[in-house]
């Protein structure tokens, strides 16, 4: 049998080029290069450096926003504080879902957060707190809800996203470090943890737009303290710096003789 001669390949087209697009649909478009800028509203973060590396310039209204951190409860008041008083500022409820630990009124009252419009559901188990996260998202009436999942798993999440997109306000996950190797429906991720001078350090590593590769460093001194704390415990990190002059008072200075060479006097 003869082999039949192969078919001749068609030659490549070059791309044609595109004239500019109208405006609603250049609007439309994004590109996997830039910063995704948000159709839906969003709420400032409250730190400028923040905002500049949020898609839309702040966090997003209708989706999921994932904070992780080291210590659940411990430094998530802090870092979403500025964008909760900006929610009960406009008369929205923040309601919090399964806080590890008791949330501090005192602290809370200073950040700018009305107690009247604060509301606490203590779910203890992962199956009710997922409950109560879910029928909150349909219900659409917080204005801010924020909610720890540490068992909370991908097709959960998924379901979660799928929720917010129908709603108006602030939702946000906290979650362990540890999730971050794990994927999620979740459109913005951060990790978040504390620095040395009362800091907080952030990294966006999911976003709509280009990888975050650096941290974002927030000056964040807890309620209260920043009026009492003297300008040297302000800066903790100073304590640590190894000192130019090795035989500055406070430092031992080296010892070249060993004492069991030392002459008898």
């Amino acid at each position: 049998m003869q082999a039949q001669p192969a078919a001749p390949v068609p030659p490549l087209r070059s791309p044609r080029m595109v004239g500019p697009l109208p405006p609603a649909v250049a609007a439309a478009v994004w590109r996997g290069s830039e910063l995704g800028s948000v159709v839906s509203s969003v709420v400032s973060s409250g730190w400028a450096l923040l905002d500049h590396e949020l898609p839309g310039g702040g966090w997003p209204c209708h989706a999921l926003a994932e904070v992780l951190s080291p210590q659940p409860a411990v430094l998530e008041w802090r870092l979403l504080g500025p964008a909760l008083r900006q929610v009960v500022a406009k008369g929205g409820q923040v309601v919090v879902v399964g806080p590890p630990r008791q949330p501090h009124l005192p602290g809370l009252v200073h950040e700018g957060l009305d107690p009247a419009q604060l509301v606490w559901i203590q779910a203890d188990t992962p199956a009710e707190r997922l409950w109560v996260t879910e029928q909150l998202i349909k219900s659409g009436s917080a204005g801010a809800l924020v909610a720890w999942v540490p068992q909370v798993r991908q097709e959960q999440i998924r379901r979660l996203q799928v929720g917010a997109q129908s709603g108006a306000g602030l939702v946000f996950l906290c979650r362990p470090e540890a999730a971050q190797h794990e994927a999620s429906a979740a459109p913005l991720r951060v990790h978040a943890r504390f620095g040395l001078d009362w800091e907080l350090h952030v990294q966006v590593f999911k976003r709509r737009g280009p990888v975050h590769a650096g941290l974002v460093t927030l000056p964040s001194v807890p309620g209260g303290l920043a009026s009492v704390l003297t300008p040297r415990l302000l800066r903790p990190s100073q304590f640590f710096l190894p000192r130019e002059n090795p035989h500055a008072v406070g430092r031992l200075a080296p010892r070249s003789t060993p004492l069991s060479r030392l002459a008898p006097h």
